[in-house]
Order: structure tokens, then sequence, then C-alpha cells
């Protein structure tokens, strides 16, 4: 049995699972916790050793320059579009029209178990990006630090000339053995997914979801439509037929579902692009974990209907220049949380107080961000992808016969 059908047993197993024990589910996290513990353990090396091998195995400092560019544009477009997609069917559907903020918050005590966080300042995100300690930001698991060293560190190695050839044949070999590691650790899936799902099924109350329920519609039907702009731009971009992906990616994009998380999803990405679609190893090295530290379309939307919930919740109208500040907040706001932990949370508070909407309900939104992220992460890994597989065919690098293979 194939390992993609093994996580689909697991995860409809943690459906049934939730729903017959209940609260009683709780302790069945545990599988899923030892599942991404045990990625956790890896990650850290595997996108530092990923993305030098992909920048030191890119011959000339002219492809570095045009391929980091065109995926650092790419990512930066796509997160202005989602916002644009997220506004657009908040203000079609109106997910906040009819609703009492106020009881909600009075009834689920979201308001009280919620602590506004301060996000950084342009300046301090800015000024974090470059670690006064590469190890300690290792430690941490800073990835955006982590991006910016290995960035630096490949470009300084490839400057070196023939005299770092042992280096970059042993940054090779590292990177080789960390892809071992995730191929072992992905094995068990299956039972970390079930896990996970079983969790979540069953300490997730109802009670939310339905008071909530148009607010989640509304965030589902713009991510599967950003779903679909990614087919179009395979389509447009590239000049292929998007089918190809979006039945190889579906692995990919049950791991994302599963987890909640891009990170945790990166080497699965990286290995589906590379062996099913046939992307370079060079360019799936160095653009996905890039992107996935960078790149959140998935919550760009979300930080955009979000804003016009409370807006339309609270009953305040938005200017016109209100929206720009919106594109603009949203989309610096998705690229920011990638980095931070509950950052899709945190950033809001930034994003609503960019436009004088009142932060006080955000936490109204715990009770549902949890099955939101789910969605969110897997937008999130399948833009990465898609743009990773449009900037590799534009450099010519793309296998076409491996992506267009059963």
């Amino acid at each position: 049995m194939k390992l993609w059908q093994q996580v689909l047993i697991g995860l409809i197993l943690g459906v049934i699972s939730g729903i017959v024990l209940g609260e009683s589910a709780a302790p069945l996290k545990i599988f899923g916790t030892v599942f991404i513990n045990l990625i956790k353990m890896v990650i850290v090396p595997l996108i530092f050793f990923a993305l030098l091998s992909g920048i030191t195995s890119m011959n000339g400092e002219g492809n570095f320059t045009r391929v980091g560019l065109k995926g650092f544009g790419s990512y930066v477009i796509t997160a202005v579009f989602a916002v644009i997609i997220g506004l657009s069917a908040g203000l079609l559907f109106k997910p906040g029209e009819g609703i009492d903020l106020h009881a909600i918050l009075e009834t689920s005590g979201a308001a009280s178990t919620f602590v506004a966080k301060e996000p950084p300042s342009a300046i301090e995100f800015l000024l974090g990006l470059i670690p006064t300690n590469p190890l300690e930001a290792m430690v941490k698991d800073n990835f955006l630090q982590i991006i910016v060293f290995s960035i630096f560190t490949g470009i300084t190695i490839n400057l070196v000339g023939d005299k770092s050839k042992p280096l970059k044949e042993f940054i090779y070999s590292a990177s080789q053995v960390s892809f071992k590691m995730i191929e072992i650790i992905i094995k068990l899936a299956p039972l970390g997914v079930f896990g996970f799902i079983s969790w979540v099924v069953g300490t997730q109350g109802t009670d939310i979801l339905e008071s909530l329920a148009k607010l989640i519609g509304v965030v589902l039907l713009a991510c599967v439509f950003q779903y679909f702009v990614f087919g179009l731009m395979i389509l447009v971009f590239a000049r292929m037929s998007p089918l190809p992906f979006y039945r190889k990616i579906l692995f990919t994009q049950s791991i994302a579902f599963s987890t909640s998380s891009s990170k945790a999803t990166l080497s699965t990405a990286m290995i589906q692009l590379q062996d099913r679609m046939g992307v370079s190893k060079s360019n799936s090295n160095f653009l996905m974990p890039l992107g996935v530290c960078i790149n959140m379309d998935g919550t760009a939307i979300y930080l955009g209907i979000c804003a016009l919930f409370f807006s339309q919740a609270y009953g305040i109208e938005l200017a016109g220049h209100d929206y720009l500040m919106l594109i603009l907040t949203c989309t610096l706001g998705s690229m920011g949380a990638a980095g931070i932990p509950s950052g899709s949370i945190i950033f809001m508070g930034m994003v609503l107080s960019s436009v004088g909407l009142p932060i006080e309900g955000i936490g109204i939104i715990l009770g549902i961000d949890r099955l939101l992220d789910m969605v969110r992460t897997t937008i999130n890994i399948t833009g990465d992808s898609a743009i990773t597989l449009i900037v590799d065919k534009s450099e010519g690098s793309l296998n076409e016969k491996i992506y267009h293979s059963k």
C-alpha cells in the first residue's frame, strides 16, 4: 500500500476516533506530537544544508541572482493577490454581518483568554533578519535568520571558487543525509496524522464553529479559489497542464493539512517536486525553503477576510485608503508571520490597528484558528510548490517527461 493511501486511512480513522471518543481522544495527540518532534529534530539542518546545496550547485552568480529575484518577486506578487482575493471575498459575502460579536465574546470567554501581543515594528523586523549568533538562531528555530545566514554563506562559498570544492561536496552529502533522515521519519506520517486529527475532531467544540460558520465558509471558499489560481499560473506562465501538478501534490497536501506546519511538510514537498514533477534539485533546494519562510498565501487570505469580518461585526465602515493599508499590512503580516509561532494571530493585531479596528475580539478567532490553520497551511505549501515549478520551467531545467509521467 502506498504511503499516501496509508495517510488517507489514518486521516479517516482519526475523524472516526475523534467523533466516537470526543474529549477522550485528547491523549491520542501524542502520536502526532512524536511525529512533529522527530521532524523538528532535523528540520533546521535540512533547511540550512538544502539552501546551501541549492545555492552552491548553481552555475555562476548570475544564475543565483536571477532565480532568487524570480522566486522572491513571485512570492511577493502572489501574496498581494492573495490579500486581494481575501478582501474581495470579505466584501462579497460579508461574513461579519448579522453577528453580535460582543455576545459571542461573553459566552465563549475568548476575550479573557486572549492577550494581545505587539508585533515587531518594521525596523525591528528588518534588524531581526540578521542573526548576531547563527547557532542561537538555529537553536531557537528562527527560520528567517537561518535563511539569511544560509544565503550569505552560500554566496561566499561560491565566491571562493575552486578552493571550496571539498566544502561543496560535504554540503551536498549533508543535504542528502538530511533528506534520508526525513524519508525515514515520514513513514510514520499515517500514525501522526491519525493522532492529530483525532485530537482536533475530539476536542474542538461545535459552539464556536456554529457561531462563526459563515466566516469559516468564506475563508474556505477563498482558499479554494486561490488553489485554482495556482493551476492557472502553471497554465499561463509555465505553459503546461496543471493536472499533473494537482495529482502529484496530493500527498504533500495531506501532510500539510494534518500537521498545520509548512516546515514539517517542507521535506516531503521537495522530494515530491524533484522525484515526481521533475524539478531540478538546485532550484527546489533553494526556492522551497525560501518560500516556506516568507510566502504564506493562505495566511494573507485569512488576514484579509478577518479584517473585514471584524469591521462588519463591529459596524465600522472602511474608507478607500483603509483597503490600501490592509493590502500592505496583510502582505507584510503574512510574510512576517512565517517566522513567528501563532504569527497570524499576532500580526492580525497589527492589521486591525492599521485601520483603526478594535483588537479585543481577536480571541474569538482562536476558537476556529486550528481548523483554518490546516487549510491555510495546505494553500501555503501548494503556492510554494507551484512557484518553484514555474521558476524551474522558466530556467529550462524542468524535466517535463517526469512531470507528465503517471
